[in-house]
């Protein structure tokens, strides 16, 4: 009996640690969702897109990591990690202004961005 009190303790002392763990665990995930201007090739919108990244995204504050592709029809798919909801909201706040940026919306469709953030803290 003694055996499974100490085994009991045991387990509810590293769900504990786990679930500390997971709660920590925050972040953010960004994804967005859009097409290409007609007319527009995925070879010529992939450097644009690096750019933006390179002179703009990757340079704010709390950015982790970007990733994009492209879809199929013109479709382009942007996944940014964020360490909060505040600076992917402060990113997305300047990002009209940064030089690089205009070239970027300059080659999509505006009407056809969705872009939706998920939570990385579980509780």
């Amino acid at each position: 009996m003694r055996y499974l009190k100490k085994l009991s303790l045991a387990l509810l002392v590293m769900l504990a640690t786990l679930s500390s763990a997971f709660a920590a665990d925050s972040g953010v995930i960004e994804v967005v969702t859009l097409k290409l201007k007609e007319g527009v090739s995925y070879s010529e919108f992939a450097p644009i897109d690096k750019a933006v990244e390179d002179q703009h995204v990757a340079k704010q504050p709390g950015f982790i990591s970007r990733e994009s592709a492209a879809g199929e029809n013109g479709e382009w798919l942007v996944i940014v990690h964020w360490q909060s909801t505040q600076d992917a909201e402060a990113s997305m706040a300047s990002f009209m202004r940064a030089p690089a940026a205009q070239k970027f919306v300059d080659n999509i469709d505006g009407s056809t961005m969705v872009m939706k953030r998920y939570s990385r803290t579980f509780k």
